[in-house]
């Protein structure tokens, strides 16, 4: 094709509308209906895109029938204002429990005998049959709770998914482990809100680096009530206890333990009936070791093996033991990634996985013998795909896409072989559009990484021109977000607009593996520095990228990162928007600052050199900060402090609170945020006013 007539070509495409990018109207791509399981083996089940209902699918016929997945149980129990209720199939709710004191985490039993629950800190139970209320423990205070999370292990050990809830029904429902948590040593941190004439104190018990952890014991009680039984742990000592796994008939607990210091962790197998445990595993690391990330363990159904995930050789791969902690053989092995393990045929002794192993950016599906030997790639193309497999195994659907190719879906064999063609989410009219180019990249380094990055160019961009540049991060460790996948319209405004979008990931995002991560141990800052530095100064020596406008930007790890981009690394960074920065690792958790740092008392230089506070007085440019008012995550503190050394400075900066406000600005925030980011970008990049219609 001609220059001339390509150009006359590209001038009758057509750009996308506010309303396209912004309020969902059709543009580049189509909806799909939303595969979310299977039936069984010969049907899998999908949302339709357009009538919202669940349907079955037949997956030789294509026959679509309207499905209601069968309950789990029949029994369902949950709180109603404070009360537990208890409910049979279509039946009207039962009330269990009728007191002024509030009732969390009602659980139900395995053989649906019994409902236990946590009240003013203490654990409960109700025998079902009777009604009678059995009470396991008495103990707990304002800071001492049973089977009820202390904070730092509802927000890094447990997760924020669990409620708060720290108690397990063993399989056969014979016993109740739990967790027992003393923070009377635990520093309080009040989180202060300005509701109201008075406002009113939220008081934490937060431990801040170098701080006390809360004492924490593991405890079992026979389902029928009694004496506690104790683990055996001395409570005393500087230690973690990560999720517990019942074995299949509840014989034994395998608890998770790891030192103070988190580079040691420990499996040990504890007998209920005595609290006497057994050591199967014990793994250091000269960094750190990441406590049950990702499904760490996969008991086998043979009652005598599990699959183990480590990055213990630099890069996670799978080994399978024997029940008593005995390494059989590594099942993958070599410097790529496993991701996720899908599905084992115990029959045929094959186990299926995802991994980046082609590109550190895209995720294919695999399948391996138990011994390791024949490792094959499942999917195809240069694509980022996600599996969903069938119950027993025999064929998978894979939803994939890359930066070029909206999301398609294709049915497969076990073996790799393509059945049939589901879904394609590319819209009819896709080539008739004119919009911003994304396409993969590497940055190189001095020192010999590639970085990946991903890069949306403006709709019309002529490399004789300057644009500014926008760089969206993360940045924390083994955290990276940059993927080879369809990154929809939400980025194109700006692309329409004329400004450059990149990503990148530096060395210790995951990317190169825990290799990679590893660089950061005590040191914080210094990496992710260099690299996004190397990546602003490569962007800076393009003669389409305009030198004076690049602008930072990130979301808590994000927000530290684009606070030391505007401060350590200010000769080379122009603009930031930090959102829920921390601003000095002391000002952080026990839990996670001292994985990577170890703790101030230990690394003072560290924390020193890992701090924005350090480099206010090489601040310039233009820095943004946002901040939620009772963020109990990443606490307003950070902010202030940096605040008060800027003004102390006599420095320019931007400041917004967001009242009532947590880690995220919630709903009600969001048309405020996203506005202010809008003419943010559009009065220090574009230097242009902003269009009313992105304000409404």
């Amino acid at each position: 094709m001609s220059l001339s007539l390509n150009a006359q070509v590209q001038a009758q495409l057509k750009k996308l509308t506010s309303d396209q990018i912004f309020k969902g109207q059709p543009s580049l791509t189509k909806p799909i209906n939303t595969v979310t399981g299977w039936s069984d083996e010969h049907h899998y089940t999908e949302v339709d895109a357009k009538d919202k209902q669940l349907y079955t699918v037949d997956i030789e016929t294509g026959t679509r029938v309207s499905y209601i997945p069968p309950p789990k149980s029949n029994v369902k129990v949950f709180n109603k204002e404070g009360d537990i209720y208890i409910q049979y199939g279509t039946g009207e709710p039962k009330r269990l429990t009728e007191n002024k004191d509030l009732e969390r985490n009602p659980t139900l039993s395995l053989d649906g005998k019994y409902v236990a629950f946590t009240r003013n800190n203490d654990l409960y139970a109700i025998e079902l049959s009777s009604l009678k209320e059995i009470r396991y423990t008495s103990d707990a205070t304002e800071v001492i709770y049973n089977g009820y999370s202390s904070w730092i292990y509802y927000e890094e050990i447990l997760g924020r998914s669990t409620n708060y809830k720290a108690f397990w029904w063993s399989p056969d429902s014979k016993h109740i482990a739990f967790m027992r948590f003393d923070d009377t040593q635990v520093p309080m941190f009040p989180i202060v809100g300005a509701a109201g004439q008075h406002g009113y104190t939220e008081k934490t018990r937060y431990p801040k680096a170098g701080d006390p952890n809360p004492a924490v014991k593991v405890g079992f009680v026979k389902t029928t009530g009694g004496e506690v039984t104790w683990a055996d742990f001395n409570e005393k000592d500087d230690q973690y206890f990560g999720t517990p796994y019942w074995s299949f008939d509840g014989s034994n607990l395998m608890v998770q333990w790891m030192n103070r210091g988190q580079d040691n962790l420990k499996f040990y197998a504890v007998n209920p009936e005595n609290g006497n445990k057994n050591e199967i595993y014990d793994e250091k690391q000269s960094s750190w070791v990441d406590l049950d990330f990702d499904g760490r363990i996969t008991y086998l159904k043979d009652n005598k093996h599990f699959i183990l995930k480590s990055d213990k050789t630099g890069w996670a791969h799978f080994y399978l033991y024997t029940l008593d902690g005995k390494l059989i053989n590594p099942v993958t092995s070599g410097k790529w990634q496993v991701s996720n393990l899908v599905y084992v045929d115990e029959k045929k002794k094959v186990i299926y996985f995802t991994a980046r192993k082609v590109t550190s950016t895209t995720t294919d599906f695999y399948s391996v013998s138990y011994s390791g030997d024949n490792l094959k790639r499942l999917t195809f193309g240069n694509y980022t795909h996600q599996i969903q497999m069938s119950p027993n195994g025999s064929s998978f659907i894979t939803t994939y896409s890359n930066v070029s190719s909206p999301a398609k879906r294709t049915l497969l064999t076990s073996k790799g072989k393509v059945i049939k063609e589901l879904d394609d989410s590319k819209a009819d009219d896709f080539a008739s559009y004119k919009f911003g180019k994304t396409e993969m990249i590497t940055i190189p380094t001095d020192d010999g990484y590639n970085l990946p990055a991903v890069i949306t160019y403006p709709t019309d961009f002529d490399q004789t021109k300057q644009y500014p540049v926008v760089m969206s991060i993360y940045g924390g460790p083994n955290a990276g977000n940059v993927t080879n996948t369809w990154k929809g319209t939400d980025n194109q405004w700006w692309s329409k607009v004329g400004i450059i979008q990149i990503s990148v990931d530096h060395r210790a995002s995951g990317q190169f593996g825990k290799e990679g991560v590893a660089l950061m141990h005590r040191n914080l800052g210094k990496w992710e520095m260099e690299d996004y530095t190397t990546a602003a100064r490569w962007l800076k020596g393009k003669p389409w990228v305009d030198n004076k406008k690049l602008l930072i930007t990130g979301h808590s790890y994000g927000g530290y990162i684009t606070c030391l981009a505007l401060t350590m690394g200010a000769d080379d960074f122009d603009f930031g928007y930090a959102g829920a920065p921390v601003t000095s690792w002391e000002l952080y958790d026990t839990n996670y600052a001292e994985r990577f740092m170890d703790t101030p008392q230990e690394n003072p230089e560290g924390y020193k050199n890992a701090s924005v506070l350090t480099y206010v007085d090489k601040y310039k440019g233009l820095l943004r900060i946002m901040h939620g008012e009772m963020d109990d995550n990443v606490h307003i503190q950070n902010t202030i402090q940096l605040v008060d050394k800027l003004q102390n400075a006599n420095k320019h900066f931007e400041l917004m609170i967001y009242p009532g406000s947590r880690h995220g600005f919630g709903t009600g925030k969001a048309p405020h945020d996203k506005a202010e980011r809008i003419r943010f970008y559009y009065q220090n990049l574009l230097n242009k006013p902003v269009p009313e219609e992105l304000l409404k």
